[in-house]
């Protein structure tokens, strides 16, 4: 029983840290990405709109490097949780169902984590130069 607490405990952490570098990225893409694509397709009045509204996101836009190191660093955590070996799901028929059921949603996220990082580091850091450079 005492194993059971402590292997719960352990996917609670995991889920938890999935979750939290889902909104981590979902930051990068706020912060960065978004103003980014605006102002590439020519909307800069919207990307005005924007922080004038929130103008958290001057902020965020000021830290972006930070942000991205940030979450990156939570994507490699979150993935060497999921994806570490020795890891497995409790005997118990019904706590291996959870888990299982468990681990499929983190690993969705995670996936869907990563989809989101990587639209936001294309579009803050290569979108604009590769638009500069056919743009000749």
């Amino acid at each position: 029983m005492n194993n059971e607490v402590v292997i719960n405990q352990s996917y609670l952490k995991e889920s938890g840290i999935t979750i939290f570098t889902l909104f981590t990225t979902a930051g990068t893409l706020l912060c960065c990405a978004l103003p980014i694509v605006f102002v590439t397709l020519g909307m800069g009045a919207t990307v005005v709109a924007l922080t004038s509204s929130f103008p958290f996101l001057i902020v965020m836009s000021q830290y972006k490097i930070w942000i991205f190191i940030f979450s990156g660093i939570m994507l490699v955590i979150s993935g060497w949780l999921m994806f570490r070996s020795g890891r497995a799901c409790p005997t118990d028929q019904g706590l291996g169902a959870a888990c299982s059921l468990a681990h499929k949603w983190n690993r969705r996220i995670y996936w869907g984590s990563i989809v989101i990082w990587s639209i936001g580091f294309f579009s803050a850091y290569l979108l604009l130069p590769i638009r500069i450079a056919f743009d000749l």
